[in-house]
């Protein structure tokens, strides 16, 4: 392994705030008003556990306990923990979407962990953007950190049917709009598909990032597949409040795990899952801060030669708790060893391989074996004229029958002209229509938010269509299901040619051949383009002024184009 010799006390990085003799007199005697004693911080580790812990933020409810879990591994290793709240982006509770704050917490968390007498960090987060923020941060950081995860809820279940905590609402939400169920029905729907704290129970973006975060070397084994409630969670939580100490001692850093092959197992691994679209933006955005270059062919490239094997919604027909109880990721990766480089490091101190010597399938229905997956292909990476940079689809969760498909265009210019003109029953259009809609990339949204999954238009849905080809530049939730196309590189917004689309335009999908196109000349695109004008205006101050300012394309990660790499930022200056 990568870990150097055990350094000396003098040697750490919170020496340099609190070991200087009479020099640190004033930040001592801060840390003794709070009642600590000298002998606990001073020449000790001292361990930052980042806590994304809120209120407005169910999937972190289990937060606080985990927080103090951490805290005993630490004190029983030697260690000096400190709690530093950061941001909670509750993909439920923040407006307009969780999205466009991943950067915020992101450059939040490296800078907690540079301005404070830190030696390690240990990462506490699991909802959707929470992972990549955190790690997007640690990386840039690039001190000692370990990722815990919230871990998923539990299985809900309705008059039998066991439930996904997201998937749920998408289906049921559209059998009430056709009056299959009744409100009351869909009441008790609401009452019951969440039953305990934490991320969703599907394979949406938050199990995907929590388990390739574990893939990429921040996480103990086996620690992704754990449920919220499930008191092996505190232990592994113990855990690693005890190895960051030891982490902090040897010196083993983000920048020791990260490579190039590290991020082809990511890629490989939710390829495996069935991942959300959204892990696409996130593997490039943290492999941009680690240096390792990544692109959406590269992800195209993995996902052709691995199927999915987790058969857990929205690809497969379970839940994460049968994952968790089938085996779990490292039964997973056990089954795909094959495809992966075994000797990439992890912050266990042991190889990904090592990490999973005896693990066993335990439900071969629920992590399948390669001769028998759940479905080809969970990511597919299309070009053409439409989308010159590239744009997405998961076609595991998409219908067969559309993945070649040719149809007139009905656009819709955001989602206030989506909202009240998709159910018009005058609007013209059929079950081969492709719905269009712009203007919710990360500059349009702003930041990209999770509307690319249109609703069925009533009219059609009351005569049994259930999936239309879709068209965005916004993202879709990990949990949805549907031939949507997402992610269209360069965004409306910015002149990408989705702006010039019109109602009426023919397109043309062919999944198997990653094409998409709009079916006119160039002469005209080039005449619309030149009466083209961007239709939002953009925030004049604040945050949002420096996110259009600085947000990167989809295809880029979408990161701030001043924060990719490591480094780059010198330690603080410690005086008085």
């Amino acid at each position: 392994m990568v870990e150097s010799k055990r350094k000396e006390p003098a040697e750490l990085r919170s020496h340099r705030w609190f070991g200087k003799g009479p020099l640190s007199f004033g930040r001592r005697s801060r840390m003794l008003q709070n009642g600590w004693g000298i002998e606990e911080f001073v020449g000790r580790p001292v361990i930052a556990i980042i806590n994304t812990w809120s209120d407005l933020n169910t999937c972190h409810g289990n937060l606080k306990e985990r927080a103090e879990s951490v805290k005993r591994g630490v004190l029983h290793a030697g260690g000096f923990p400190v709690e530093l709240p950061a941001m909670s982006l509750s993909e439920r509770n923040v407006a307009p979407t969780t999205m466009l704050y991943r950067n915020f917490l992101a450059m939040e968390t490296e800078e907690l962990i540079r301005c404070h007498p830190v030696d390690g960090a240990v990462l506490l987060g699991g909802c959707d953007k929470t992972t990549p923020a955190l790690l997007m941060g640690a990386i840039s950081a690039d001190i000692p950190c370990i990722y815990v995860p919230a871990g998923f809820m539990m299985s809900g279940s309705w008059r039998g049917e066991r439930l996904g905590s997201s998937s749920a609402g998408w289906k049921y939400g559209q059998e009430l709009a056709v009056g299959n169920i009744s409100a009351e029905d869909f009441f008790e729907v609401e009452r019951t598909c969440a039953p305990t704290v934490g991320t969703c129970n599907d394979m949406g973006t938050a199990s995907t990032m929590t388990t390739l975060a574990e893939v990429l070397g921040f996480s103990l084994p086996g620690v992704s597949s754990v449920p919220a409630v499930d008191a092996l969670g505190a232990r592994l939580a113990v855990e690693a409040g005890r190895r960051i100490v030891e982490m902090a001692w040897c010196g083993l850093t983000p920048s020791d795990l990260l490579t190039e092959a590290s991020f082809r197992n990511a890629a490989t691994v939710s390829a495996a899952l069935g991942g959300s679209t959204n892990a696409a933006i996130h593997l490039i955005a943290l492999a941009g801060r680690a240096g390792v270059t990544l692109s959406l062919d590269d992800l195209d490239a993995v996902a052709r030669s691995v199927p999915v094997l987790a058969n857990v919604h929205p690809s497969g027909e379970h839940l994460m708790e049968d994952f968790y109880w089938a085996g779990g990721i490292r039964a997973l990766l056990g089954r795909i060893r094959e495809h992966l480089a075994l000797d990439c490091a992890t912050v266990s101190g042991r190889t990904l391989g090592e990490n999973i010597e005896g693990a066993k399938v335990h439900d071969a229905n629920v992590i399948r074996p390669l001769s028998e997956p759940v479905a080809e292909g969970a990511l597919a990476v299309l070009r053409g004229n439409l989308a010159p940079d590239g744009c997405v689809i998961k076609p595991s969760a998409a219908s067969a029958s559309l993945l070649r498909h040719q149809g007139r265009a009905i656009v819709f210019d955001g989602v206030d002209d989506l909202a009240a003109r998709v159910h018009d029953p005058d609007l013209e259009m059929d079950e081969r229509s492709v719905l269009i809609l712009r203007n919710e990339g990360p500059r349009g949204g702003p930041g990209m938010p999770e509307c690319g999954m249109l609703p069925i238009p009533q009219k059609l849905a009351q005569r049994g269509v259930r999936d239309m080809v879709r068209v965005s530049d916004a993202r879709m939730s990990g949990t949805s299901y549907g031939t949507c196309i997402l992610h269209v590189s360069p965004e409306s917004h910015v002149g990408g040619p989705l702006a010039l689309v019109q109602t009426g335009d023919v397109i043309e999908l062919d999944v198997p051949e990653r094409r998409i196109e709009l079916r006119v000349s160039d002469a005209e695109l080039d005449e619309r383009r030149s009466r083209w004008q961007p239709t939002r205006p953009q925030a004049r101050r604040g945050y949002q002024a420096l996110f259009a300012e600085h947000v990167t394309q989809a295809h880029l990660g979408c990161d701030f184009d001043c924060l990719a790499s490591s480094g780059g930022v010198p330690e603080p200056d410690v005086h008085l």
